[in-house]
């Protein structure tokens, strides 16, 4: 039996494990505000790492990062009925600028000092952004307009779980105007495919994109696409999203251009975005009875080094080795960057730091001591393989050199190995179901871990599409997404009886 460094596992209870690997990796930890996190310096390490990549993601497609305030009148809102809809159950709201004593110790708002109009503290900026635009868009040579934000959002969720669903969040939200609607629907497509290749090139998970039925497209939008990840319980999790916004905020909001031919035309928006829920579908796709499973293009650490100082004369030399190494590696480069490496200095014992890194996931684990050092060796922990077959760690004393060398193509096999093991995963746990009675048996009470299914879909509207939405209510289930690229469809809808048009993934999600 291996004793695992967590206190619970996976099959054991998901969500508690989910919970305790934010905990011993020192991830996030509760802030005293509900539905709020402090992010600790791994946590945001990572996140850095995904800004760092995605950044450069978004500007190499002609982006600009801008910023906009955190505040938003509620009259912009109500502007666009069917978006303040959308979102008026999550809106924390400003509506004083002052606070006064109360007469027993405590504070109170001024009645004085009420605000004219309510602010509603930013669930999202296509209200704000598109009012800057009716001011910077003038002529059809204003156009395009990309622009790209890094921010924090609130939405003020009932149920709340760090990382996944949290009523402040971490996040960059794009928007663009165009002067038509080919041009923003090829702009909407295009940042999905950013999200969807840095997903599998970054975050080594396995996503499927595809465009979200009508009953989930973002209040105000004509369509809305997703990347849809599978989470390890086998729920789906939304890991980012694209939205046609056709020109229905732009009449809200007047964004009007003169064509080339001098008439006025309403511009195409869209808007974009993925947040810091994009490691807590990390931690569920990698993450093990260990606990997190860092891929080395987002560790802030890509390698580790703990010397096994024993408080003696001796670690200063121990150290120096260490520092030697550390330098010897930083200066490769490996998945187009240079090698981030540390030494763990701090005084703990080597078995301490050897396990603390384990969990927080950092790819190589490399433990130094006397005897390595006067061999001139290493001893390689790989966090993607933990164990050997008979059950105990797989630490490999290699010759200091020889890690060195191949240290550089060590990290790109653990990025290649994790998104293999993401992918088999996914696809393991897709199952094509026939018809109704398909789905309600895959999905019924006690089976685990059913993961998707496939279905045919007529896309239905109105009556025929709520009443869907109550079938799938019952299961718990949603539809996730239309995946991209579908060919001709035949048969019929599994819901409705009509011709189908196009296939459907259903699952329960987060």
């Amino acid at each position: 039996m291996i004793k695992h460094a967590l206190p619970v596992t996976r099959a054991a209870d998901f969500a508690a494990w989910y919970q305790s690997v934010i905990t011993e990796a020192d991830m996030a930890e509760e802030s005293g505000v509900r539905g709020c996190m402090v992010i600790r310096p791994w946590g945001y390490g990572i996140w850095e790492r995904i800004q760092r990549l995605l950044d450069d993601r978004i500007k190499a497609t002609g982006h600009e990062n801008c910023y906009f305030p955190l505040f938003i009148p509620l009259s912009y809102f109500e502007k666009e009925a069917e978006h303040v809809d959308g979102f008026a159950k999550e809106m924390a709201v400003v509506t004083h600028h002052r606070l006064i004593g109360d007469g027993k110790g405590g504070l109170t708002p001024d009645p004085e000092a009420k605000l004219e109009e309510p602010l509603v503290v930013r669930p999202t900026s296509e209200t704000v952004i598109g009012t800057a635009f009716a001011r910077w868009v003038q002529s059809w040579r204003d156009l395009p307009v990309l622009i790209n934000q890094w921010a924090n959002v609130v939405r003020w969720e009932m149920r709340t779980r760090m990382f996944l669903r949290t009523a402040e969040f971490l996040w960059q939200e794009g928007h663009t105007a165009h002067a038509t609607v080919d041009e923003a629907r090829g702009e909407t497509l295009q940042m999905l495919e950013v999200y969807r290749s840095f997903a599998e090139d970054c975050l080594a998970m396995h996503v499927i994109a595809g465009e979200k039925p009508e009953n989930e497209r973002f209040p105000g939008a004509v369509e809305t696409w997703s990347i849809e990840a599978m989470m390890q319980d086998g729920k789906a999790l939304q890991a980012g999203t694209s939205h046609f916004l056709g020109d229905n905020f732009a009449r809200a909001q007047n964004i009007r251009f003169q064509n080339a031919e001098g008439q006025l035309e309403h511009a195409q928006t869209t808007s974009w975005g993925v947040s810091t829920r994009m490691i807590g579908g990390m931690i569920m796709v990698h993450g093990d009875d260990d606990g997190m499973r860092v891929p080395p293009r987002v560790a802030p650490w890509q390698i580790v080094i703990v010397p096994m100082l024993r408080d003696q004369p001796e670690d200063e030399a121990l150290l120096g080795y260490c520092r030697d190494l550390q330098k010897e590696l930083a200066a490769l480069t490996a998945l187009g960057e240079p090698v981030r490496a540390m030494v763990d200095a701090r005084a703990q014992k080597a078995a301490t730091k050897r396990w603390g890194w384990v969990k927080k996931g950092a790819p190589i684990v490399i433990e130094v001591g006397g005897r390595d050092m006067a061999g001139g060796n290493v001893s390689v922990i790989r966090r993607d393989r933990l164990y050997r077959e008979d059950g105990k760690l797989d630490s490999v004393v290699t010759p200091r050199g020889d890690f060195v060398a191949g240290a550089a193509d060590l990290l790109e096999a653990i990025q290649a190995e994790l998104h293999r093991q993401s992918t088999e995963a996914l696809r393991a746990q897709i199952v094509p179901v026939d018809d109704w009675a398909g789905v309600e048996a895959h999905f019924a009470d006690g089976v685990k871990n059913p993961g998707w299914v496939d279905v045919r879909w007529s896309k239905p509207s109105g009556a025929a599409l709520d009443a869907v939405v109550e079938r799938l209510k019952a299961l718990k289930l949603t539809i996730r997404n239309a995946p991209a690229g579908q060919g001709a469809i035949e048969g019929v809808c599994v819901f409705t009886g009509a011709p189908a048009v196009e296939r459907v993934l259903l699952a329960r999600a987060y």
